[in-house]
């Protein structure tokens, strides 16, 4: 379908479906064994007439295309597709190069890491991308009159003096990379890190014109008229504030180094929430993708379109300490070992999610020296346990001095985030007597906003991993983390996962013994309450071929993406 009838047909039908952004309402980043996957070697011959046109939905606003201040997986699935670091993931979850001619070189201790620049990538002005577009991004990233919350976050303590410069202790031109020429970078690491190749696959170690930027200044990235693109496509109609603020569009780059390899032509991308919405898009022909709920899964498993995409994504129940109740141990316990868990997976998701009893998710990484994974070696360690649940909400209700308790909920706006918010809410007050749950439902960018300023009670989320490593999950529960919005501090837990990365960075099976006993740390104090390890359930064209799901980053990559016959 052309783009014109496309997003008029959208225009003239309600505009919703379930959120694919962080938080509790289906976010963040994909992992599948049987996802379609291409590559410029692929062997398949997609030569023919049919037109080469992607038509999506989203369930939420592109918060910004700014690589430095991206957080969330809407943000990264775009960037994604606009933009090329030094590495991308392929369908393995190996990273690759991209802008980089090769592997990098590293040096015998492991902190410096050599990186040769092809020379003949180019930004959608015609300016060559060199070495110095990494410096300029990268310490703009850790300036912290930038502002950024990921560039420290995925910065400090890896990359040389980061840490320093983001907490306003060394100057910005300290950061540990330098453009040894235009095509050789040279990164200097504060100390090993074993992960650090996956992490030069992520959005925030984008590269950035600093001309181009410099010269928007404040306007940079807010449209796509503000934006420079050096990867497989480019956002040419996105202008979040402007008339057609509930729809983009991608156009294929023919200045991509690699456009050989990029098939598609086009990706038309608009908002839309409500699940049923778009399961009428999807049977009109309009659309290629539609997400299922629970009550759409059993009305479409087995057919050919049916699939689901099994993800290292956690979702679970945040409990901010800055409320009297929540501070209480004994409170958090009974809230998280109260909530029917199978139902939610079985009745409200019903698209092959699992249940969740700790931090870390199933399938995701392994023991160094004894290859046992990370779940088969902790095991459940916060389960649904009515009897329990109710000794330890007396105990906490003794301990405050009170009988009833009111506790507000920070929630999505999407049709799958309310329906399982207003579970969560049956459960928890049906099974602890006294207990009130007050709902509130607000589009995701606004939940974005209120997490950062601690601004709820309890707030259901979501978190799908930065790079392959269990810390990923573990470190954001630290008190000095910039995700830590829940005002929970255990000197304990802060030690074991700063010895995992100091002192035992290149000892792996101690490090990950310390991730071990971190999570257990922070399951028997309850800090957060474990819900369900995502699987997602599609209605997927089956002539949509070539699409890679990542189990890291951007959920989906389109580059080798292609509609066949």
């Amino acid at each position: 379908m052309k783009k014109k009838s496309f997003l008029l047909l959208v225009l003239g039908l309600v505009m919703s479906m379930f959120l694919v952004a962080c938080g509790g309402d289906d976010t963040s980043t994909d992992s599948n064994e049987d996802n379609d996957t291409g590559s410029e070697d692929n062997g398949e011959d997609t030569s023919s007439d049919v037109e080469q046109v992607l038509n999506l939905i989203e369930a939420s606003q592109i918060p910004t295309m700014d690589s430095v201040h991206a957080t969330d997986a809407v943000a990264f699935q775009w960037l994604n597709e606009t933009m090329e670091g030094l590495y991308r993931l392929n369908e393995d979850t190996v990273p690759v190069p991209a802008l980089a001619t090769g592997d990098p070189v590293i040096s015998e201790d492991g902190l410096e890491w050599t990186v040769e620049i092809r020379d003949d990538a180019v930004w959608s002005n015609g300016d060559p991308v060199t070495a110095h577009d990494f410096v300029f991004a990268w310490r703009r990233a850790v300036n912290p009159d930038t502002g950024s919350e990921y560039g420290p976050f995925m910065m400090n303590g890896v990359i040389a003096n980061a840490e320093a410069i983001s907490n306003g202790e060394a100057e910005v031109d300290t950061l540990g990379i330098e453009a040894v020429s235009d095509t050789e970078l040279l990164i200097t690491l504060e100390k090993p890190v074993p992960y650090f190749h996956s992490l030069l696959t992520f959005g925030t170690y984008l590269p950035q014109n600093e001309a181009f930027v410099t010269e928007q200044g404040d306007d940079y990235a807010l449209s796509s008229d503000n934006l420079l693109y050096n990867g497989p496509f480019e956002l040419t109609e996105w202008n979040p504030t402007g008339e057609n603020a509930n729809q983009w569009t991608l156009v294929k780059n023919e200045d991509y180094w690699d456009a050989d390899s990029v098939q598609l032509e086009e990706i038309n991308v608009s908002i839309v929430k409500e699940t049923s919405t778009g399961v009428n898009l999807y049977n009109t022909g309009d659309i290629d993708r539609a997400s299922l709920s629970a009550e759409y899964v059993e009305q479409y498993a087995g057919t050919e379109d049916y699939r689901t995409l099994a993800e290292a994504v956690l979702f679970y129940l945040k409990f901010n300490q800055d409320n009297e109740f929540l501070a209480n141990q004994n409170i958090r316990k009974a809230v998280a070992m109260s909530i029917g868990k199978q139902g939610l997976v079985d009745v409200i998701l019903a698209n092959g999610s699992t249940v969740s009893n700790g931090a870390v998710p199933t399938d995701f990484s392994a023991h160094p020296e004894t290859g046992e994974g990370f779940r088969e070696i902790n095991g459940d360690l916060i389960t649904e346990d009515q009897a329990q649940a109710q000794e330890f909400w007396a105990a906490g209700l003794e301990e405050l001095g009170v009988d009833t308790v009111e506790l507000g909920y920070l929630g999505g706006d999407s049709e799958v985030a309310q329906e399982m918010d207003a579970y969560i809410k049956n459960q928890l007050e049906g099974n602890l007597e006294g207990l009130t749950v007050e709902v509130t439902s607000v589009p995701f960018e606004e939940r974005i906003s209120r997490d950062e300023n601690s601004e709820y009670d309890i707030q259901n989320s979501g978190w799908g991993p930065d790079y392959l490593d269990p810390n990923t999950w573990l470190e954001m529960w630290t008190s000095t983390s910039p995700y830590m919005t829940m005002n929970y501090e255990n000197e304990e837990y802060d030690a074991l996962i700063a010895e995992a990365n100091n002192e035992l960075i290149t000892d792996l099976p101690a490090r990950y013994d310390n991730f071990l006993e971190a999570e257990k740390i922070l399951m028997d104090d309850a800090a957060i309450a474990p819900l369900y390890q995502r699987s997602r359930a599609y209605l997927w064209r089956p002539s949509v071929e070539g699409v890679i799901s990542n189990p890291m980053g951007a959920d989906f990559t389109y580059k080798y993406a292609y509609i066949a016959e």
